[in-house]
């Protein structure tokens, strides 16, 4: 999947929201954005780097400490 496809997935799925919304104005979408793609963005890398933070906090250029206080955010660490 290249960039360009994930841009046009954010597009499609802001367009989507704004039609349900039905004319309400949005409250707080930049927020509400990076909470709903912050979490699994973070679930995924830290599966595919096998738990090991360091090696998540290197590929996604965070400092270890703040991917580890994203992770407590988000209740992924057990």
């Amino acid at each position: 999947m290249s960039k360009k496809h994930i841009e046009e997935c954010v597009r499609t799925s802001l367009e989507t929201y704004f039609r349900d919304l039905r004319g309400t104005e949005p409250d707080g979408m930049y927020d509400m954005m990076v909470r709903v793609v912050e979490k699994p963005l973070l679930e995924v890398v830290m599966k595919q780097a096998d738990q090991n933070q360091s090696r998540a906090a290197q590929w996604l250029g965070l400092n270890r400490n703040t991917l580890r206080k994203k992770l407590v955010e988000h209740k992924l660490l057990g």
